[in-house]
């Protein structure tokens, strides 16, 4: 399968962003501007922050979750040659995910609908079915994913309904799944295990974290949004140095985050979460087995997938990119 290189017909591509406003889309603009891309950005209400202007970026306000937005959304969307979806609602309030991702995403579909240009899709790592996966697997693009009626929390569920309105939809459609997105601002993840005060409960120290630092993705979207794809094309965004907890705690102690650790075995983690499988509904996520597992099993998630579909890309180590993470968060 071969993706074409695309532009408006005038030397100058043109890309709708939604999302622009998170942190995900600011630094989706960041890039367009270094690589001078026209954008039009979408924000809800708030003006811009400062810094978010700039040659080759215009705004338009518009709410995804009203639907009296389609129209203004297709005008912006004449003469684009890609969208990037970033839009969605990041927790676990259902009602705030039903609004934000999934009629979100089918009214910006109603809006796109007939027009000469392609979707890039910013999906979820997290929609795997992992609860299938043993220790030690490998995460990859062939991964069964999660069903909605089955999917382990709200988020999870929108995604997984985001994925199936843009399939359905009749445009050339690249979905790109990243791991967990991180960057200056924005270090910690869930990854890592329970806490209480200033103590992390450290669940095991094998596998590999599946971080995408910001930069990295933002990258990624733009060379999705520049080559059309042949149909469907899905892809997980994930860094191509992937420290395991050990690494990555070591990396963030700059921080002075975790005060202290204690360190607990995964198989002993595990036997806690299928003894209480009879009171899963009135416990936290680290208790439930099909949470436990997707964050906290020791897996594998190569990048073969990504790097086949649009190349390799150079970036720092992970140990730099967390350093200056940190460094500019205290910034």
């Amino acid at each position: 399968m071969t993706d074409a290189a695309i532009d408006d017909g005038t030397g100058q591509t043109r890309i709708l962003l939604t999302g622009a406003t998170g942190f995900l889309g600011r630094a989706v603009l960041a890039e367009a501007r270094a690589q001078r891309l026209q954008v039009i950005a979408l924000r809800r209400s708030a003006a811009p922050e400062e810094g978010a202007q700039g040659k080759g970026i215009s705004w338009i306000e518009a709410d995804l979750a009203d639907p009296a937005c389609i129209p203004r959304l297709r005008e912006a969307a004449r003469g684009c040659s890609a969208v990037i979806h970033a839009a969605a609602h990041l927790g676990s309030d259902e009602a705030a995910v039903t609004a934000a991702t999934v009629d979100g995403t089918r009214h910006l579909l109603a809006a796109l609908e007939g027009l000469p240009l392609h979707l890039v899709l910013v999906s979820s790592i997290g929609v795997y079915d992992t609860a299938r996966l043993s220790p030690g697997a490998d995460v990859t693009e062939r991964t069964p994913l999660e069903t909605s009626a089955t999917a382990r929390d709200p988020y999870v569920a929108g995604k997984l309904a985001q994925e199936a309105l843009c399939r359905a939809a009749d445009l050339p459609l690249w979905i790109l799944r990243p791991g967990v997105i991180f960057g200056a601002g924005r270090t910690w993840n869930a990854h890592l295990g329970p806490t209480l005060g200033p103590l992390l409960i450290r669940v095991g120290t094998k596998g590999e974290l599946p971080l995408a630092h910001v930069s990295h993705v933002a990258k990624r979207l733009l060379q999705a949004a520049l080559r059309r794809p042949e149909g469907l094309r899905a892809v997980n965004v994930i860094d191509p140095d992937r420290p395991d907890r050990t690494r990555f705690l070591r990396a963030h102690a700059a921080s002075g985050w975790p005060k202290a650790v204690l360190p607990l075995p995964w198989p002993l983690w595990m036997l806690a979460a299928r003894l209480l499988a009879p009171l899963a509904s009135r416990l936290p996520g680290l208790l439930r087995v099909p949470v436990l597992k997707a964050r906290m099993m020791p897996l594998h998630y190569p990048d073969k997938g990504l790097v086949a579909a649009l190349g390799s890309l150079p970036q720092d180590r992970f140990d730099a990119l967390m350093a200056r993470a940190l460094q500019e968060s205290r910034e």
